[in-house]
């Protein structure tokens, strides 16, 4: 007898709610003292990208407000991981770069969690890794055109 849609749906998303909170658990734990798993991901993708974001964006590319991305800027600002400067062409408007301590904590941090996750990634194979991303992949496509 085939499954219903939607109980397939509560199954994927069940097991998609599960194993982000284990991660995150997980990965949280193993971070440099200090850090927050909302401090790394601002740290990281800063240091992916290489260019100056606005606070605005960097709330958009996480999908949080901007009281909790000024709330987390704060933060890193105040360790010394990233510069905030303003917009000399529109005063109302900052820009955010990754310091050279915030390239530093970072690193750190993934040296910190790389085994972590590579231990999960070893036990599942490489291969079965591989395979599932473009499926992970479209469904973040999917649900970020959602909204």
């Amino acid at each position: 007898m085939a499954e219903k849609t939607e109980d397939l749906a509560i199954a994927l998303f069940g097991e998609l709610f599960m194993a982000d909170q284990l991660a995150r658990n997980r990965i949280s734990k193993a971070l440099p003292k200090g850090m927050e798993l909302s401090h790394f991901g601002v740290l990281n993708h800063l240091a992916r990208i290489q260019e100056e974001r606005t606070p605005a964006q960097l709330a958009r590319s996480f999908h949080v407000t901007r009281g909790a991305m000024t709330n987390t800027l704060a933060k890193l600002e105040w360790a010394g991981h990233i510069h905030i400067r303003p917009d000399w062409d529109d005063a109302r408007q900052k820009f955010v770069a990754l310091s050279p301590s915030g390239r530093s904590a970072r690193d750190a941090a993934v040296q910190a969690i790389a085994p972590l996750i590579g231990e999960v990634v070893q036990a599942l194979g490489a291969d079965r890794v591989r395979a599932v991303l473009p499926v992970l992949r479209e469904l973040r496509t999917k649900l970020e055109g959602a909204d």
